[in-house]
């Protein structure tokens, strides 16, 4: 038990300490409510329920790294339980009581072996910062980096390594101590700290019970000094995650619309434009770069890392956070600190650094609300994205092409293609999509979906020259202005017509229909292509003669994939074309992207080691398939244009999945 002295000064140091903290705790608060209002906060206990479950299992940390995501639980584990241990250490402390006997033998049981893993968690974990040293750990050269990031993040990272290491080791020897006043020694439900009060014999029973004091202020001392740190370090993730995690969006990634009558500012050219949101997301990331490991700008040499911008973000916030949170501007945009032009437009928008954070950070929608600024406030975008703009507001598509040239697509059919005004009440609506309609090459996926909804027997239609661009690539690139009005039209359109079931050959048109439109008042029931083939299929309405030659692999699309979460269905319609399915490396929820999304594919790729679709093809081509399937006209451009550059007979095909099928049907 501490003296009495001891205890005031314990007592006094914690007031400060507290205050310090939640002096800190406070400014981080008022900091984060600058943001923009965003509402997150419907379904309360259902949204705290489920990030506990998250959070308890650490299933976000395991996505990807195993081993480290072990040692990760292990610290964390162990932490969690420490918030009850360090309480009754306290209590021991000021009081004559020992947590010892059966009552407690489950509780210093688990005690013991958590503080093991938490050592042996934090080691790997250091060793691996600061002795192997990771290249994911660092920013390529042309990656903009915030001025007290560059020394900040190891210092900051130093910092909460000793403190675990010393809280949780001082800990430990404390408790070894204690146990080496004790007869006997060896405490089967101790088994860690009777090892290491062996350390203690010989040893005289007062120098003992100093060392017993003294490693118990270790423990708890070192808490008091890092809590008016706290708020500042890394390590406030432990608190922001989980209420990060909590009022995530259900469909993260998610663009949210805009109220051009309230809207005093489009975008976010200032830390205060962002919604609240974003703010949550730079304290909750953990600076463990996953995110720019899997952005497919970064992997290919672009100025783009997710990681960066957030942690830019954070020290910003930190170094400005007292006038901040009191309500003034903040000094600079974020475009001399947070990342840069070409930054802002590298981003496919393929949702890859959302799908794999651990703490539920949407990077993404950083990049999309300054994209918004540059467009609808400062009218700074790259002038390649002029045509496609020019051509949606004019003629109702991006590749500018005269309306009335929709259906030319049609043309070579053999039967004709029944458009509303021949079929006003369709069980499917075939929504063709501007790719499909002007695209040589993507106008055969459209001819192959004719000859399976006509082998079929579905009744269908498609809008003809009614049809527009749905507006994706407006809204990717930041004019949230034209996708409206864009967006408006369609739903004005389609709600007049109310379809049973909207089928789309384009994931980005399924995407925007499907979970956009609604923000609009247009709610439909809308399926890719490759869902309503499977299910054709299944259901016997369409038979197949298994004719596909050799290996084939599948591209998982992100609208597709990691948008939308479909990723059985094109796989059962390739095999159920015969051909034998070999999957890349990099598949499912992690595909890589082509690098058509984000209005890629109109504005041109911004420079770096490599193209995106290179990238990619490589990987496909790597599978040994002699057929490349696609289930999205803009993924089988751009793999159609990187196959077009290699000798005859050297690339494998590129085909959607329609055409598979459409070759395979037993006529």
């Amino acid at each position: 038990m501490l003296t009495t002295i001891e205890k005031i000064l314990f007592l006094a140091l914690a007031v400060g300490a507290l205050y310090l903290g939640g002096a800190g705790f406070y400014e981080v608060y008022k900091t984060i409510r600058r943001g923009k209002p965003e509402d997150r906060f419907d379904r309360l206990p259902e949204r705290i329920l489920h990030a506990l479950w998250r959070v308890l299992t650490q299933q976000t940390v395991f996505k990807k790294r195993p081993v480290i995501s072990l040692l990760h639980a292990f610290v964390f584990y162990g932490f969690v339980y420490y918030f009850l241990v360090n309480v009754v250490d306290v209590v021991e402390g000021f009081f004559s009581f020992r947590a010892r006997g059966a009552l407690w033998n489950p509780f210093n049981l688990v005690a013991d072996l958590l503080t093991a893993a938490v050592l042996i968690g934090i080691v790997g974990l250091a060793l691996r910062r600061f002795v192997a040293r990771p290249r994911d750990f660092f920013f390529a050269a042309n990656v903009p980096v915030h001025e007290e990031a560059k020394a900040g993040i190891l210092r900051d990272s130093t910092i909460v390594s000793v403190f675990i290491f010393f809280h949780v080791g001082n800990r430990l020897l404390s408790k070894s101590a204690q146990l080496a006043q004790e007869r006997p020694i060896d405490d089967p439900y101790q088994p860690v700290g009777s090892l290491f009060a062996a350390v203690f014999a010989g040893a005289s029973p007062g120098a003992v019970t100093l060392f017993e004091h003294l490693f118990w202020w270790g423990a708890l001392g070192s808490i008091l000094v890092f809590l008016p740190y706290f708020p500042r370090s890394k390590h406030i993730h432990l608190m922001m995650a989980p209420i990060n995690l909590a009022l995530k969006k259900e469909r993260p990634g998610a663009l949210a619309p805009m109220d051009f009558e309230k809207e005093e500012s489009f975008g976010a050219a200032r830390l205060e434009e962002f919604p609240w949101p974003r703010l949550l997301d730079a304290y909750s990331c953990i600076m463990c770069n996953r995110c720019q490991e899997v952005c497919p700008a970064y992997v290919t040499g672009k100025a783009l890392s997710p990681a960066a911008i957030l942690i830019n973000e954070r020290y910003e916030l930190n170094r400005i956070r007292r006038e901040f949170s009191a309500g003034k501007e903040s000094p600079r945009p974020l475009l001399e600190f947070a990342l840069n032009e070409e930054a802002t437009w590298a981003c496919t928008t393929c949702n890859a650094c959302v799908e794999v954070c651990p703490v539920g950070n949407e990077p993404m929608l950083h990049i999309m609300d300054v994209r918004r600024e540059r467009v609808l406030s400062a009218a700074e975008f790259p002038n390649n994205l002029k045509k496609a703009f020019g051509g949606m507001e004019q003629v109702g598509n991006p590749w500018a092409m005269a309306p009335e040239s929709r259906l030319d697509w049609a043309k070579t059919l053999p039967f004709p293609v029944p458009t509303l005004e021949q079929n006003p009440n369709p069980g499917v609506l075939y929504w063709v999509g501007c790719a499909a309609a002007f695209d040589p090459r993507a106008q055969k996926i459209a001819r192959s979906m004719a000859e399976i909804l006509n082998a079929a027997g579905v009744n269908w239609a498609v809008l003809g020259l009614k049809e527009k661009c749905t507006g994706d690539a407006a809204r990717r690139a930041g004019n949230e202005y034209l996708f409206s009005q864009m967006a408006t039209e369609n739903v004005e359109t389609l709600n007049g017509l109310k379809p049973e079931l909207i089928v789309t050959t384009c994931p980005h048109c399924l995407h925007t229909l499907k979970n956009e439109y609604p923000q609009l008042g247009g709610n439909y029931a809308v399926k890719h292509h490759s869902e309503f083939i499977d299910e054709l299929i299944q259901a016997g309405k369409l038979t197949l003669q298994p004719g596909a030659d050799g290996a084939s692999t599948y591209h998982d699309p992100c609208y597709l994939g990691r948008h939308n979460g479909v990723f059985d269905a094109p796989r059962r319609v390739i095999e159920s074309a015969g051909a034998n399915l070999s999957e890349p490396e990099r598949n499912r929820s992690n595909s890589f992207c082509c690098g058509a999304g984000g209005a890629q594919f109109w504005k041109g790729e911004e420079p770096g080691r490599e193209r995106v679709p290179a990238n990619r093809y490589r990987e496909l081509k790597e599978t040994g398939a002699k057929t490349v399937a696609t289930g999205c006209p803009f993924c089988m451009r751009m793999f159609t244009e990187e196959a077009a550059q290699e000798d005859e007979g050297a690339a494998p095909e590129i085909l959607d999945i329609a055409e598979i099928v459409a070759n395979n049907l037993r006529r």
